[in-house]
């Protein structure tokens, strides 16, 4: 199962004691994937379908537990591209749909008549947890969240304009930085950032996953660190192996010109130690020395015979011009 599957699974599995948040998570779950079917003059079929086994028995107890109401759990199964069952629950209007849609706030009555709404009921989220437990419908419903070792990104599709800023509002509640992009005629409330992912699943009670995600993150920053502090000392080896063989060069080409014995007696030591110990590093060279100096006074002596080697070869190029 995918992670998002899997964070989907665990949050099926928990129910809400109170009947307010269950109200409120149901609604969010009629809302992202519910379809009404018009059969009538002011009747309509309400259809919920999902693809989740755990999300269709949690909406199938809520409704009962809510409004007495028995429906069937339909399998539609899909044999192309071995893709995933759907799951169906079918209310009626004479089972009492237009209660549900009516408790559910999608139906608002106007004087003997009604209209259909989009943004979220406000009397639906007046707890904290009531507020969370539609977070978590909603999740379950139209929500999806990629796999994080590729990258971190929580979102939630929905229908229409007025349900994804009221969603995103609400989630923004939390000190988050919810967005919406339009794509392929749904609106997407979604969350990027890392930190803000783990927030929206301690929110939604996917407490699972979030550890799960927060393993990754961590395994990916070590990985991370190590990759930073390995191409650091390739680095530094480069640059030292570099500066030891131009190093020699130029003691080498001293020595074929002018020859070592013509430098400086401090400059000779060094000179001689370069070339008998071409792999040791600038601080085991000086400690050889007697009496032994530092790595910058090494490293002085050294950019000396450098600037001697360039004058010697200043000299021969206007010898031979």
């Amino acid at each position: 199962m995918s992670f998002s599957a899997n964070t989907k699974s665990e949050l099926a599995r928990i129910f809400p004691e109170e009947h307010c948040c269950k109200l409120a998570e149901l609604a969010a779950l009629i809302r992202m994937s519910g379809t009404l079917q018009l059969t009538g003059l002011k009747k309509f079929n309400l259809k919920i379908s999902t693809e989740n086994p755990s999300t269709a028995r949690k909406i199938f107890r809520h409704i009962k537990d809510l409004f007495q109401i028995h429906t069937e759990v339909m399998i539609r199964r899909n044999s192309r591209l071995k893709k995933n069952n759907h799951y169906m629950m079918m209310i009626t209007h004479s089972m009492g749909s237009a209660i549900i849609l009516d408790k559910v706030g999608i139906f608002k009555n106007y004087n003997n008549s009604f209209d259909i709404t989009y943004e979220i009921p406000k009397a639906l989220i007046t707890k904290q947890c009531c507020k969370r437990a539609y977070l978590r419908g909603a999740f379950l419903g139209g929500g999806s969240i990629s796999a994080p070792e590729k990258t971190y990104h929580l979102e939630f599709v929905t229908n229409s304009m007025e349900h994804s800023e009221d969603l995103k509002n609400l989630i923004n509640e939390y000190d988050l930085n919810a967005k919406i992009v339009e794509r392929k005629g749904s609106f997407v409330v979604y969350i990027k950032e890392g930190d803000q992912v783990v927030d929206i699943l301690n929110i939604i009670g996917a407490h699972k996953a979030l550890l799960d995600l927060e393993n990754i993150r961590i395994y990916k920053q070590m990985r991370n660190d190590i990759n930073r502090i390995v191409n650091c000392e390739t680095a530094n080896l480069s640059k030292t192996v570099n500066a030891s063989i131009r190093q020699i060069e130029n003691i080498e080409y001293i020595k074929d010109t002018i020859g070592i014995n013509e430098l400086p007696l401090n400059l000779r030591e060094i000179a001689e130690l370069r070339l008998n110990y071409q792999d040791a590093s600038l601080k085991e060279l000086g400690q050889m020395l007697h009496p032994p100096i530092g790595k910058s006074g090494v490293n002085h002596r050294l950019r000396k015979m450098e600037e001697i080697a360039e004058k010697v070869k200043l000299r021969e190029k206007w010898k031979r011009d």
